[in-house]
């Protein structure tokens, strides 16, 4: 699909536009054109810091999140390169800490496609090896790098083995690409993603996992067995213990003493800084102290991901003290997050949903179907998406979510509104209430 990145920086959209105009418009898997694109510019993939590589269907970029709050934390300089973007393309490269300015990133994609013209690349190849080159360049100590779509042919799994692997929270998503039928893969679907994603596991490598079913978990094994590398799975190497709102991580490591919280809400959240801790417990070189790990679980956020509206021009359609929720969720794995986060709620849910055409509604409403109040289907603009009538017959239409919200009869001490469905969508509502990520 394509990602209809814009800019306000006319150098910026112009090469934006000139990469729309010279990729093929749509995703390709496969490593061929980025091993090719990436020889061209010097191979930057092999000149990188300390590199963390995080693969998964959801949790991968509060994953990353949190490893770079905790490495921040400790004093280090951290590159990342995250997808996709919300509102501006600029957030998915970040150097040492700071989003990259429009003049240098104008003039890396000018750089890249000038190589690329001839090897119809993908978008994100080509931004891929933008990044790449960004982090060859500017002195970093380590670098965060989030799988973009599955794992083993992803354009991010060009880079050699990096310090740490993990593996987030595997679900079916984006089964066009993923399941796609190809001789000596497995036929389930559910170890077949798991089999794409543990495509990132590299000899020699440490692999940090979360917990997954028997089969899942003999699949991510297999790939570890037959590479040399080394498993730190969830349950077996570490775990979690929640308590109220905040948590314990625990591993055969060691421990981390404080009480963890994180200003991120949600169990699921728990469990990704759990992973991001044990990935840095694996990583060779320098550790974070405990306070650093407390202090970086605490201060990550990533935006879009059960993220609380502030004043703002959507949010002030709505009367005062109304809680408003934002959450990127499109998926099976991501709507049971939700319904897991909801499931002590007593107040009613007024949803508004936008959805892509390729995802299936039920994902979202069937787990929040008992706290409904009421249903709005809005468009996701610039893209094919699902009318009201692909959400069942109580779902109303609306023209935008600003429509949406002014059509709400909402009483702030016994209703709460969330707003979900897609990640695309979250940017637009971002925007519109000019709560932009930084």
């Amino acid at each position: 699909m394509p990602d209809h990145a814009h800019s306000s920086d006319p150098a910026v959209q112009a090469q934006l536009d000139r990469l729309a105009a010279l990729s093929p418009g749509r995703d390709i898997l496969g490593l061929e054109r980025i091993a090719e694109l990436c020889a061209r510019l010097g191979n930057p993939q092999n000149q990188l810091p300390r590199t963390f590589h995080v693969a998964g269907t959801n949790g991968k970029g509060s994953t990353c999140a949190y490893l770079r709050a905790i490495l921040e934390a400790q004093g280090r300089r951290v590159h990342s390169y995250t997808s996709p973007h919300l509102v501006r393309f600029n957030e998915r490269i970040r150097l040492a800490g700071t989003l990259i300015d429009d003049a240098l990133l104008a003039a890396l994609l000018e750089e890249v496609l000038d190589e690329a013209a001839d090897l119809q690349a993908s978008f994100f190849e080509v931004t891929t090896a933008a990044a790449f080159l960004a982090f060859a360049r500017i002195p970093a100590d380590d670098c965060i790098i989030e799988v973009g779509l599955g794992g083993r042919l992803d354009a991010t799994n060009i880079i050699p083995p990096p310090a740490v692997a993990g593996i987030a929270s595997l679900g079916i998503d984006h089964e066009a690409f993923l399941l796609a039928p190809e001789a000596g893969t497995p036929n389930d679907p559910a170890t077949r993603i798991a089999w794409e994603k543990a495509g990132i596991i590299k000899p020699d490598t440490p692999v940090a996992t979360f917990a997954y079913p028997p089969l899942v978990q003999e699949i991510i094994a297999a790939k570890v067995d037959s590479v040399g590398a080394t498993l730190f799975p969830e349950g077996g190497g570490w775990t979690i213990d929640a308590d109220g709102d905040g948590f314990r991580w625990t591993s055969k490591l060691g421990s981390v003493a404080p009480m963890l919280r994180s200003r991120m809400a949600g169990a699921h959240q728990m469990r990704n800084a759990g992973l991001a801790i044990a990935m840095l417990r694996l990583a060779p070189g320098s550790q974070p102290s405990d306070d650093a790990i407390a202090r970086g679980v605490s201060d990550a956020f990533w935006p879009g991901r059960m993220q609380r509206l502030e004043t703002g021009p959507l949010a002030d359609l709505l009367p005062d003290n109304t809680e408003i929720w934002l959450d990127g969720a499109h998926n099976v794995d991501a709507g049971l997050a939700l319904a897991r986060q909801f499931a002590g709620e007593t107040r009613r849910i007024h949803l508004i949903t936008g959805m892509l055409a390729n995802k299936d509604p039920a994902a979202i409403i069937a787990p929040l179907a008992a706290h409904l109040a009421s249903l709005t289907a809005v468009p996701v603009a610039g893209h094919d998406h699902h009318g009201a009538a692909a959400f069942g017959t109580g779902a109303k239409a609306a023209a935008s979510v600003a429509h949406a919200l002014r059509s709400l009869d909402v009483d702030p001490a016994r209703d709460i509104v969330l707003i979900a469905g897609s990640l695309y969508l979250a940017g637009e509502v971002l925007s519109a209430n000019r709560q932009f990520p930084d």
